[in-house]
């Protein structure tokens, strides 16, 4: 089905970029990353007031989210 895109802006890709149609987009891999409070901010102007924060990093389950079924 074709649309009308407006600016895109990427600033940083480490995986792949899609434009136009797809059937399925499935990940093939995932990651957990751990970060303080506006560690994870993107964008072009980025302004964070943040105050004392404490990032827990303790994780008692084993699995996340499942790639079983992902090709």
């Amino acid at each position: 089905m074709p649309s009308i895109i407006g600016g895109i802006n990427i600033n940083s890709n480490s995986g792949t970029v899609n434009f136009g149609d797809t059937l399925s987009i499935s990940p093939i891999s995932t990651s957990k990353t751990v970060s303080g409070q506006g560690g994870g901010n993107t964008g072009n102007v980025i302004n964070t007031l943040n105050g004392a924060n404490l990032s827990n990093a303790v994780d008692p389950d084993l699995v996340d989210q499942s790639q079983a079924g992902n090709a």
